[in-house]
């Protein structure tokens, strides 16, 4: 599995033997770093246990040992409202 900008990953040992305390990520991409085969630099965002961003960090990590976290808009917080279109009225002048 390849990342892309926007997955969550739960990040543990199995990815790297720096995660002895797994970490939830978000990706902003893939890093086009020279690595040895199956390894990854990925730019993101460690998550804390709400989903909020608490730390910018690039990782090195083995691609299989990253496991992808299914996100749903019902997993959204409650505080955060969906965007909803500007209503457009037209402009009167004079």
């Amino acid at each position: 599995m390849l990342p892309r900008s926007g997955d969550v990953l739960h990040v543990t040992r199995a990815a790297s033997v720096q995660f002895l305390r797994p970490i939830m990520f978000r990706v902003i991409r893939v890093l086009d770093w020279p690595t040895y085969d199956g390894w990854l630099w990925l730019d993101g965002y460690e998550l804390n246990a709400a989903g909020d961003a608490v730390n910018r960090r690039s990782i090195y990590v083995q691609r299989e040992g990253l496991r992808q976290v299914q996100t749903t808009p019902e997993s959204r917080p409650h505080n955060v409202r969906a965007r909803r279109p500007v209503a457009r009225t037209p402009v009167r002048v004079g």
